[in-house]
């Protein structure tokens, strides 16, 4: 698989929107500074995705590496470190993995976290038994999404945690409501994605063959809706949801 037009076009408006135009709202809302009732609710949401990525993980994980890709600043990468993990986090935004690396408190024990700025599928980052991708492909269209997967089961042990935006109503609603905003205060948008368009993907592609999909659990908190979905190549103890 190689880098589309359109993953070219879209990594650097994601760039622009979070190392530019909202780098200080994303601060505030990584951090425990007081936000508005709509910002709170996103806050929630995505502590609530975050707890739900992390339960999917190893309890214990020393020895084992771990890509965070589209580490905004870092919260996730620390947790998993806590647990031993080594772990690589990146993002395309400089500014916000500045912040992730003035944030982070030392890691007692074996885990450990390499903050890096850059692509998340750059094969240069290494080999990993596990990636977690928290609300970065959410801004791609699916083909785009499934080739980024690809491009990351190449270096990828055991399983990949990502989120997608679910095709909602809400969601839709919501999509329009941010479209009444000044352009200037848009985020790149977010393309949402029927469950079983991108479980489909994902089992055509020929880079993912042996991966399936598995677990999945949806978030929806006020202005904050997505939906975490396990690609694995451990067979699953039950059948997966979308056979079901």
């Amino acid at each position: 698989m190689s880098h589309t037009i359109s993953y070219r076009e879209r990594l650097g408006a994601i760039e622009t929107y979070f190392d530019r135009t909202a780098v200080h709202a994303w601060a505030a809302l990584t951090s425990d500074a007081p936000v508005g009732r709509i910002r709170a609710t996103v806050r929630a949401g995505r502590e609530e995705m975050r707890r739900t990525l992390l339960s999917w993980l190893p309890d214990d994980m020393t020895g084992l590496r771990l890509l965070d890709a589209g580490c905004g600043t870092g919260a996730l990468a620390v947790e998993a470190a806590h647990r031993g993990a080594e772990v690589v986090a990146v993002d395309i935004a400089p500014n916000l993995i500045q912040l992730a690396r003035e944030r982070t408190p030392r890691i007692p024990g074996p885990g450990s976290v390499d903050f890096r700025v850059g692509d998340m599928i750059d094969p240069a980052l290494g080999t990993f038994d596990y990636v977690v991708s928290m609300d970065a492909l959410i801004h791609y269209a699916p083909g785009d999404a499934v080739s980024a997967l690809a491009r990351l089961a190449e270096n990828t042990r055991r399983s990949m945690l990502v989120t997608f935006a679910p095709r909602t109503p809400a969601l839709a609603a919501m999509h329009t409501l941010g479209k009444l905003f000044p352009r200037s205060d848009r985020s790149p948008a977010i393309i949402p994605v029927a469950q079983q368009r991108l479980v489909d993907g994902i089992a055509r592609e020929p880079g993912l063959v042996g991966w399936q999909a598995a677990r999945t659990y949806r978030v929806s908190r006020g202005f904050y809706i997505s939906q975490g979905l396990e690609v694995t190549t451990q067979p699953p103890a039950t059948s997966p949801w979308w056979a079901q």
